[in-house]
C-alpha cells in the first residue's frame, strides 16, 4: 500500500502506542503503523508524521515495537542529500531500543517480551523512526536492566563507532594517550569514557562551557577549540580520533607519535594520506558497522557503571522536525532522543 501523511501536524502530540486506538492498526486488512517519513529531500519539513505498512520479520529478524530511537548527524545529512541511500521515500534512523514483538524463522537469540537495544546495519538498514522496526536478530543484544529504554536508545551508533575506532581499530591500550575532537559531542562523550575505561590518558577538544561535562566524564585534559590550537603542545598522542575530518585530519597528523593512528569519521583533506605517510603514522576512515559483539561490550560498560550516555533533549515521534532543527545548530551535548512508547 502507499503512505498518506496523517492531518495532525508536526507539532502534535505524540502518537500513542500500538496498542491504542489513535489510529487504524490495519487497512484493507494490512497492519500499519506511524512513522517519522520523508518522501522527498529538504530540510526538517520534509519529515512528516506518516502511516506506513507495518514491517514482518524475514527469516533471521527480530520485529520491535521501538520505545525510542537516537538522533544522529548521519540522519540530518541523509534527511538533505542521497549519499549511500537512494533518494526517498524512507523511513531514517538507526538506533533503536524496544520489545520484541515477533521473530522471524530461525531466530534463536530472542523471543517477544524481550527487551533489546541495537544499531539497524548501517547504512541500508534504516527505519527505527517509527513505532515499529524489523532487523537482523544479530544486530542486537538484550537492553541493560540499569538503564531506560531512552538512555539505550543514544548508545548504538555512537557509542558503537567509539568502540570500533578506539577498540577494534586504534586497540587503544593502557597507558596510551589519546585525542578526542568534539570531545562533548554524541561519538565524542562516549569515546571519553571508553579510553577511560581502557586506561588511556584522554584529551577531549570542546568550547570552555563544556570543559567540567568532561571531566565529569574522565577528561584527564582539556582543549578550548575556540581559543587554543591543539597543534600547540609537545604531547604527542598513541591515537586521535577525529570526528570532523577536513583540515582537522591532516592538522591532527603533526600531533601523533610515529606509529601512532588518525582514525577519522569524515573524509579529511586531500594531504592527509600524504601528511600521515610523511609522518609515519597510520591514518584511516571509518564507517560505523552493526556488530553484536561490540554491543555487548557496550552493554557490559552499562552494566558496570563505565559508559553513560548523555541525552540532552527527548521529542516525542511526531515532533521529529523540532529535533532534526535542533541537532542540526551542532551545538548539542551528548545526544537527543526520539521517544515512541
Amino acid at each position: 500500500m502507499t503512505s498518506k501523511s496523517t492531518p495532525e501536524s508536526l507539532n502534535s502530540p505524540a502518537p500513542a502506542a500500538a496498542s491504542d486506538s489513535s489510529h487504524p492498526a490495519a487497512v484493507d486488512g494490512e497492519p500499519v503503523m506511524l512513522a517519522l517519513h520523508q518522501t522527498v529531500l529538504g530540510g526538517p519539513e520534509v519529515l512528516r508524521l506518516t502511516e506506513v505498512p507495518r514491517p514482518a520479520p524475514r527469516p533471521g529478524q527480530i520485529l520491535v515495537a521501538v520505545h525510542a530511537a537516537g538522533l544522529n548527524p548521519t540522519d540530518f545529512k541523509h534527511r538533505a542529500m542521497s549519499i549511500f541511500l537512494p533518494p526517498p521515500p524512507r523511513t531514517l534512523g538507526w538506533d533503536v531500543s524496544g520489545t520484541v514483538v515477533e521473530t522471524g524463522f530461525g531466530v534463536t537469540l530472542f523471543q517477544p517480551g524481550d527487551e533489546v537495544f541495537g544499531m539497524l546495519p548501517y547504512p541500508y538498514g534504516h527505519g527505527s523512526h517509527a513505532e515499529y522496526v524489523t532487523g537482523p536478530a544479530r544486530a542486537f543484544v538484550a537492553k541493560p536492566a540499569t538503564i531506560d529504554h531512552i538512555h539505550a536508545a543514544a548508545l548504538p551508533l555512537a557509542a558503537l563507532t567509539a568502540w570500533q575506532a578506539l577498540v577494534d581499530t586504534a586497540d587503544l591500550r593502557a597507558g596510551q594517550r589519546v585525542l578526542i575532537h568534539a570531545a562533548a559531542g554524541g561519538v565524542g562523550h562516549l569515546a571519553v569514557q571508553i579510553a577511560k575505561d581502557r586506561g588511556a590518558h584522554v584529551t577531549g577538544t570542546a568550547s570552555a562551557p563544556k570543559h567540567d561535562f568532561l571531566r565529569e566524564l574522565g577528561a584527564d585534559a582539556c582543549v578550548d577549540y575556540r581559543s587554543e590550537d591543539f597543534t600547540d603542545t609537545d604531547t604527542r598522542y598513541d591515537v586521535v580520533l577525529d570526528t570532523l575530518g577536513g583540515d582537522t585530519a591532516t592538522r591532527s597528523v603533526s600531533v601523533l607519535r610515529p606509529g601512532g593512528v588518525l582514525v577519522s569519521l569524515l573524509p579529511g583533506a586531500q594531504d592527509t594520506p600524504a601528511a600521515a605517510e610523511k609522518a609515519q603514522v597510520r591514518s584511516v576512515t571509518l564507517l560505523v558497522e552493526h556488530d553484536r559483539a561490540g554491543m555487548r561490550a557496550i552493554a557490559d560498560l552499562v552494566d558496570r557503571g563505565r559508559l553513560r550516555a548523555h541525552v540532552s533533549g527527548t521529542f516525542p515521534l511526531a515532533e521529529g522536525a523540532r529535533a532534526h532543527v535542533q541537532g542540526e545548530t551542532g551545538r548539542t551535548t551528548g545526544k537527543l532522543v526520539i521517544t515512541v512508547r
